[in-house]
């Protein structure tokens, strides 16, 4: 006879594609906003460098929002499986566990057209450099996200996906 257990549910996942992340790539990840401070102190405001921290805070807070808001509304329990992460490439608030491809994916794209429409209010409001910055952070943030969403297959449904630290999991239940 098996044993069973009530209550519980297993699941099994089938490793479809992972997608790994070398040393080398998070060196240049991390110095890309270096190269891009340096080059907007030289060629847009010397303030370039303040602007740019303010923007930090401001952009993790539009994405944070954006992303909760998304996922609230989706039905999604937020509070035990999303953190904020402050690991490369995984910057902001990322899934602590498997998400849907298709959910992340909705996530993502929200983010990108809201955090870009916020951006470009502050086109009018602020110094030329704060904008700049603002897009560029925000952009900077997305990219290992649709990186590995375009690697792991962007038309997938049914799939999760999982983060580590160094490499992006899909898995087909």
């Amino acid at each position: 006879m098996e044993p069973t257990i009530k209550g519980a549910t297993f699941y099994q996942y089938k490793l479809l594609k992972k997608i790994s992340i070398s040393v080398n790539a998070l060196r240049i990840y991390a110095a890309i906003p270096i190269l891009f401070i340096l080059l907007e102190t030289v060629f847009v405001s010397p303030a370039s460098l303040l602007f740019f921290l303010i923007a930090v805070p401001v952009i993790f807070w539009v994405q944070y929002v954006v992303s909760r808001s998304v996922l609230l509304i989706a039905g999604y329990p937020v509070a035990k499986r999303w953190r904020n992460s402050f690991r490369l490439p995984w910057l902001g608030f990322m899934p602590d566990q498997y998400i849907s491809c298709s959910l992340f994916r909705r996530v993502q794209l929200h983010s990108l057209w809201i955090g870009l429409s916020f951006t470009a209010l502050f086109v009018v409001l602020s110094p030329y450099a704060f904008t700049l910055s603002l897009a560029f952070l925000h952009l900077w943030l997305l990219f290992p996200r649709f990186y590995a969403l375009l690697r792991t297959g962007w038309k997938r449904q049914d799939d999760m996906l999982k983060f580590n630290p160094a490499d992006v999991s899909c898995y087909s239940q």
